[in-house]
């Protein structure tokens, strides 16, 4: 009889509590169902690196992820000037303009470039499509009433600031619910973990796309593997 624990991958996807996001700490969700509305605070949300804003719209209380320099007392309005924070479409925002919180299709709300500090850029637009420039340097078309915030996201040097110790990382992690720290499958026991034991590594790591739960880790249904040569 084999002993040992489902592997962590199997473990997640059976939704048990340690792997259960922790949605009763968020403040909750983000969205541009609105045409105008009044920055009433900002607000810190456990789950985003990025503070988020509360704002009063002509739909009740909405959240918003805040552009750098939104402050109290702003006004956010889709139909006014492409100033950062405001939010608007993109054939109404000018050519080399750093934008986040970009819509996938209109109407599906901020989907796109969230994180601290991260922007795309609008390489062109029209009244046909918009070429934005993501954070990952790729270009990516979009429907041109897709909204947009004008700016950057707030809280963009949070990331250079180091941990310093292991005790402010794990209750980084516990806010969010995530797993931490993460044992590599080589260290564990080959009862635990394909990748475990005393023979291993010295196992293949890919893996076929038919392999049972218990065995599906590594590289799935490789088509190649190793350093690619220059």
């Amino acid at each position: 009889m084999i002993m040992g624990k489902r592997i962590i991958q199997r473990a997640r996807g059976k939704g048990g509590p340690p792997y259960k996001s922790p949605s009763h700490r968020f403040p909750g969700k983000i969205s541009y169902n609105f045409t105008k509305a009044d920055v009433i605070d900002i607000v810190h949300d456990p789950c985003r690196d990025a503070p988020l804003a509360k704002i009063m719209s002509d739909k009740g209380e909405k959240l918003i992820v805040a552009a750098e320099g939104l402050k109290v007392g702003d006004v956010i309005d889709k139909e006014g000037n492409p100033t950062s924070g405001n939010i608007m479409t993109l054939n109404k925002i000018p050519k080399g303009t750093f934008v986040f919180g970009l819509e996938t299709r209109p109407g599906s709300g901020p989907k796109l470039c969230l994180s601290a500090g991260t922007k795309a850029f609008i390489v062109s637009n029209d009244d046909t499509k918009a070429v934005i420039q993501m954070p990952s340097k790729q270009f990516k078309t979009f429907n041109p009433k897709c909204h947009a915030t004008v700016g950057v996201p707030a809280g963009g040097g949070m990331r250079e600031k180091p941990f310093v110790k292991a005790g402010q990382n794990f209750y980084k992690n516990r806010a969010r619910n995530k797993l931490w720290p993460r044992t590599s499958g080589v260290k564990m026991n080959a009862v635990d973990h394909p990748f475990g034991g005393r023979t291993k590594p010295g196992t293949p790591k890919t893996i076929s796309r038919n392999a049972p739960p218990g065995a599906k880790v590594g590289s799935i249904a490789a088509r190649r593997s190793g350093k690619r040569k220059k």
